[in-house]
């Protein structure tokens, strides 16, 4: 197979930390390639010096002639004022570029520019582009096309630059956690997206059955070396584990041999015979090899729970709404002591709400939370904790507490905590500015567990925590003496974390599913696709149509008729977005009263003309 990329001996350093060094590997061409190291470690760099967004200090990146490669990176920003669809066209590929100009031109009410613009669209045959990017725009729940990217929330933002990458048509494609903020048919679609595309694929991702599913090649970075493994995940714990077992072997035997060679060289022995340098020189290589091939570090995670009663805390009528857009309706639950419950739902539909009405941040609108006075929550947000950058980490924690109570009852100091989450001595001292995303995460679930909480409220814990830290943090909350709620779209996580799930289903209903996500995945599948068969059936057979006339054509739209469904394309997506836009605004609980009357009557005029509307666009495609 025909190499897209090589990577020679790269090397990498910040100051005196190195993090990778002489590393090489090939990415062949259709390969989907994932690269899998612990926080901290370089991926993000080296994704980004892959894609020629920074530099490295040695060795060299390769790429085949002509290469187009297209980088999602964790992080995407667009020039503001930038609308959804422009976002989409911002790329130097000259079909996307030429649908910019072409969107730009449009807008321009004076015309200039449209016939050239046009032109190139025909030359280069562009217009297809237009229909497919709002077409994954779509799959990716972003409908308001124009849209300033500015006012995007982070997630929907991270979704337009994957459609960015998607339509771009590259050879190699670079995605830096592409399933951050994607619900599961999202991530559903992007699994059977990317398996069907030629490109080949360079990733980084948590999502261990995305994994799975997509790639075929998986790349571990560790002590600053490169290990190839020609399968997915589950054929790269399996070798991975064969690889360990190996290496522990050879450092036990090196180790026995390195203590009598420490003898020997404690003798003193005279350097003059050949005989005797050699062996010198062959103590220095073994000395060095095993220094270098230490234990790897791994969080530790023994922070003790406090004591938890048998009251934990019901819920008695509960409703919360913001406007018309129902989140809780008379919600009622008894949770039990040790419980480990799975939130689960479509993006926007509560499930972050319920997580702030139980830690008190929200209040609901009637019902009653009833707490036991011996819970003690350790809330662990999808914001995150926002810390200043000018501290320290080990600041960060000593604000927190300078002694911290283990699990066995034993105490350790704010320091050695640290260290049981992979921040070295040296570390410890650097400016939290310095940290990778992850290992921002890292700490802030250091912050949330050293506190003893006996019932951890986790809103999407995966998201930027590299694979090893997970599956840790999964045994953690397994053995954990206490209760645990969890909200993620992680199906692995969930899935080894939680007893049983609560569905949000919307318009506040939730419902008790007694499984997994994986099972809840699979039965939802079925589910809908018998609502689907149903609806077939219970749907009026057409009339049959007046025979033709022999060569008579069928009846094909009129000028005015195309003009009305092309229309109706553009206005169905705006009104969607316009009520989209509205629930928000009314979810943000800061509108008064009179606002609040208006954009909820607004909501219930835009629901009816959406109907009308898709209706009709329904009669005019079916011609």
């Amino acid at each position: 197979m025909a190499s897209c990329l090589q990577v020679e001996n790269l090397t990498k350093s910040y100051g005196e930390q190195v993090l990778f060094e002489n590393i090489s590997f090939t990415i062949e061409e259709g390969r989907r390639v994932a690269l899998v190291a612990k926080n901290g470690t370089g991926k993000t760099t080296l994704l980004n010096i892959i894609a020629g967004k920074e530099s490295h200090d040695a060795g060299s990146v390769v790429p085949r002639r002509g290469l187009r490669i297209a980088y999602l990176e964790q992080s995407p920003a667009y020039p503001a004022g930038m609308t959804v669809l422009e976002a989409c066209f911002h790329s130097e590929s000259p079909a996307l570029k030429a649908i910019a100009e072409y969107e730009r031109a449009i807008g321009d009410a004076s015309g200039e520019g449209l016939q050239e613009a046009m032109a190139r669209m025909d030359a280069l045959e562009a217009w297809d582009y237009e229909q497919r990017a709002k077409r994954i725009l779509s799959r990716l729940k972003i409908r308001d096309f124009g849209q300033k990217v500015e006012t995007l929330s982070g997630g929907q933002l991270k979704r337009v630059a994957l459609a960015n990458v998607l339509i771009s048509e590259s050879d190699l494609l670079i995605l830096d956690e592409p399933t951050n903020h994607l619900d599961t048919d999202m991530t559903e679609w992007l699994e059977e997206y990317l398996a069907a595309s030629s490109a080949a694929l360079l990733m980084v991702t948590h999502d261990r059955y995305f994994l799975d599913s997509v790639c075929s090649d998986i790349l571990e970075m560790e002590n600053r070396r490169i290990y190839h493994y020609a399968g997915n995940y589950s054929y790269y714990l399996e070798k991975k584990q064969e690889r360990e077992t190996a290496d522990a072997a050879q450092r036990a035997s090196d180790m026995n041999l390195y203590r009598r060679e420490l003898e020997w060289m404690r003798r003193q022995p005279q350097a003059r015979a050949t005989k005797a340098r050699s062996r010198i020189d062959a103590f220095r290589d073994l000395e060095s090899r095993l220094k270098t091939t230490r234990r790897s570090g791994e969080v530790r995670l023994d922070v003790g729970a406090s004591r938890i009663g048998t009251k934990i805390f019901e819920a008695r009528d509960v409703s919360k709404r913001f406007g018309d857009v129902v989140i809780l309706d008379k919600f009622n639950y008894n949770f039990t002591r040790y419980e480990k419950l799975g939130i689960v739902g479509d993006n926007g539909c509560g499930k972050s709400t319920l997580l702030k009405l139980l830690t008190g941040i929200e209040r609901p609108d009637s019902g009653v939370i009833d707490i036991g006075e011996t819970v003690r929550f350790g809330y662990y947000s999808q914001q995150g904790l926002e810390f200043d950058d000018s501290m320290r980490v080990i600041d960060v924690v000593t604000a927190i507490a300078e002694q911290v109570e283990l699990g066995d009852g034993r105490r350790m100091s704010a320091s050695q905590l640290l260290q049981h989450f992979l921040f070295t001595p040296e570390t410890q001292y650097n400016y939290v500015a310095r940290l990778s995303g992850g290992e921002r995460r890292r700490l802030y679930l250091c912050t949330v567990l050293m506190q003893s909480p006996n019932f951890l409220v986790l809103d999407e814990p995966t998201n930027d925590l590299d694979i090893v830290t997970l599956g840790i943090l999964e045994e953690y909350l397994q053995a954990f003496r206490g209760c645990v709620i969890v909200v993620s779209h992680d199906r692995y996580f969930v899935d080894k974390v939680a007893d049983h799930l609560l569905v949000f289903c919307g318009g506040g209903e939730i419902r008790d599913f007694a499984g997994t996500y994986s099972e809840y995945v699979a039965w939802k599948r079925e589910y809908e696709a018998a609502r689907r068969a149903e609806a077939a059936q219970a749907r009026p057979k057409p009339q049959a149509e007046r025979p033709r006339a022999t060569g008579e054509a069928p009846r094909r739209l009129s000028f005015n008729e195309k003009r009305e469904l092309e229309a109706l394309e553009t206005e169905i997506p705006a009104l969607e977005a316009e009520k989209a836009a509205l629930e928000a605004s009314l979810s943000s609980g800061t509108l008064p009263v009179e606002e609040l009357t208006a954009q909820s009557r607004r909501i219930a005029e835009l629901i009816a003309s959406i109907d009308e509307k898709t209706m009709r666009w329904l009669e005019l495609s079916e011609r």
